[in-house]
């Protein structure tokens, strides 16, 4: 469901799909909301026995009724800040319950998500949604649903106390809430849009904040610090701006319901006053009739807070139910086949097109055959559609048209978790995890053995320069590997590849970024990792591929040559080309 839809979306649809999230802990509901109404009870007995004080113990001057009553409404306050603390315990427990959930709700979605949605989505924005928007949803679903409560319920008790003592001054009290109805209205109307445009500003700056940590080195590089600091203060700016526009509206209108309030208590006294000279009330009832009507334009006050904080949850939520309304990679079908095990690793093309944009074609009419622990290799200048046609294979991505398979099974029909658990990947860029050496290899096979690890790390050329390491396979390999060498965390990558142990095996540029006698070092891991396997080999270095049985030659997604490293060479073609002009670190 896209944002559109979503905004079009009523209140009533904002609680009816989060409501479900307070279900799983009613009871903590129920005890936040007893504390809080028992909180407010102790309040309501304040007035009246600070009228009593007045007109029997102090007016009536008897000493034996003032000090106790006085200790019974110390006992009321203590009995409240007790009932206070109570509720402030069970609503942290409820609502970091109900946050918790929320959150892995959201996060568990975005494992569901296809590629697609992130390829058009920056991180920063994500995490932003996932974070703070979520906590903007939770405070109107807990604090918001407990002040709701209570206010409501405290306005129609103490009305009730109110009309009970005179109706007159009740009335005249009620005049001024035209106003604050009026002030509400137009505040609800006119808020969401701005609260949009907030959340959305602060999405960006953490969008701008997050590039710049992850490409700091060339900021520094580069010497581009003015121009990020630049660019940051632009988006800092906006969300400064879309705040204090927030609060410059909050700022007209929290103090003029403040002053309707005011207004009313300024009748009560106008019209209260003479009552009192003239005998029809006393002075006690006045004092108490006054601290009831501050107890009742206190919730009324808190009613233009609950409607803030709702103005900011519905944009919240926008952001949060467009994650978890996103179409899933693959929805799960009871019918999706299965691959006969032990699978074989035989990968077909079949006319497979694909478009990222429909009038712009990527692949067209790709077919080709790789039987199983054969080696294909992909050859082509950039951009001739290399890397998307192996993401096909592991659906990173859907063809538009044509099929691939399996062991002659449709990957279509298989479950994204069961094909990919075929498949190990080995790119360019290897990504590894914020955690150890040894957390990031059993990335690869979890339940594995020490051993089984260990051999793995040997196999890939690794295990030698991780024993020099002071804390060997515990070492922390820093965010994306910082504190590892490109070739280094590429041997990581292949041993992770190793432990998997998965029949077909995607090489997309697993050299390209290493200096020569690296490159040795990580071309002997390769072949023990592609031993045995059914390749699919990326590569610009002539020399890596020269013995796959096969090399497609692409170029504008198409496959426009194909055949051995010989028969290709002696068609003088654009891979004969490629390999006079583009392979000098070729050692013939």
């Amino acid at each position: 469901m896209s944002d559109n839809n979503l905004r079009t979306q009523s209140k009533p649809a904002f609680f009816k799909r989060t409501i479900i999230y307070l279900k799983p802990y009613w009871l903590l509901a129920t005890a936040n909301l007893l504390f809080a109404t028992l909180t407010i009870g102790f309040y309501f007995v304040f007035p009246q026995i600070t009228q009593y004080i007045i007109d029997d113990a102090i007016g009536g001057k008897k000493m034996e009724l003032l000090y106790p009553s006085v200790l019974f409404l110390l006992a009321v306050f203590l009995f409240s800040g007790i009932s206070n603390a109570l509720r402030i315990v069970v609503n942290t427990r409820f609502g970091q319950n109900v946050i918790y959930d929320m959150r892995c709700t959201v996060y568990r979605k975005l494992q569901r998500l296809p590629v697609m949605y992130f390829d058009n989505r920056a991180s920063g924005d994500i995490m932003t949604r996932v974070i703070e928007d979520v906590a903007a949803v939770h405070r109107v679903l807990i604090d918001g649903f407990e002040r709701a409560v209570t206010t409501f319920l405290s306005i129609a008790v103490i009305f009730v106390i109110l009309i009970s003592k005179n109706v007159t001054l009740t009335l005249l009290a009620l005049l001024p809430l035209s106003l604050s109805i009026a002030g509400a209205l137009w505040y609800t109307l006119t808020a969401r849009s701005r609260y949009r445009v907030q959340r959305k500003a602060i999405g960006d700056m953490n969008v701008l904040l997050m590039d710049n940590l992850q490409g700091i080195r060339e900021i520094k590089t580069f010497v581009r610090q003015e121009y990020e600091n630049r660019r940051f203060a632009a988006q800092a700016d906006k969300f400064r701006r879309s705040t204090v526009q927030v609060m410059n509206i909050w700022a007209l209108y929290s103090p003029t319901m403040t002053f309707a309030g005011s207004l009313g208590m300024v009748l009560v006294l106008w019209a209260g006053g003479p009552m009192v000279i003239q005998g029809k009330l006393s002075i006690g009832e006045l004092v108490g009739f006054m601290f009831y009507l501050t107890l009742f334009y206190e919730p009324i006050g808190r009613i233009d807070g609950l409607n803030q904080m709702l103005q900011s949850a519905l944009a919240a939520y926008e952001r949060v139910f467009d994650i978890l309304d996103a179409e899933d990679e693959k929805p799960w079908n009871p019918k999706t086949c299965e691959l006969k095990t032990p699978v074989q690793g035989d990968v077909g093309y079949e006319e497979v097109t694909f478009s990222y944009r429909k009038d712009i074609p990527v692949l067209k009419r790709i077919s080709f055959h790789a039987r199983p622990g054969e080696t294909v290799a992909l050859v082509g200048p950039t951009g001739s559609g290399k890397t998307t046609l192996v993401n096909l294979l592991a659906a990173f991505y859907q063809p538009s048209s044509g099929r691939i398979s399996i062991d002659s099974t449709d990957i279509s029909g298989l479950h994204p978790d069961l094909l990919r658990s075929h498949i190990s990947i080995v790119s360019q860029e290897p990504f590894l995890f914020n955690g150890t050496i040894r957390e990031n290899i059993l990335y690869g096979k979890p339940l594995a053995s020490e051993e089984e690890m260990m051999k793995a790390a040997i196999d890939a050329n690794c295990h030698s320069f991780i024993e020099l390491l002071p804390e060997r396979y515990s070492s922390l390999v820093g965010e994306r590997g910082v504190k590892l060498s490109t070739g280094e965390k590429q041997r990581i990558s292949i041993a992770r590849a190793l432990l998997k142990n998965a029949p077909v095996l995607i090489l997309d540029e697993a050299t390209a970024s290493i200096d020569t006698g690296t490159e040795k070092i990580i071309q002997e891991a390769l072949q023990r990792l592609m031993k045995e396997r059914t390749c699919l080999v990326i590569a610009h270095r002539m020399k890596t591929i020269r013995n796959a049985d096969q090399i497609l030659v692409m170029h504008h997604g198409e496959i426009i040559e194909r055949g051995t490293h010989q028969e290709l060479v002696e068609h003088d073609g654009m891979y004969a080309k490629l390999c006079l002009i583009g392979d000098a670190r070729m050692d013939e």
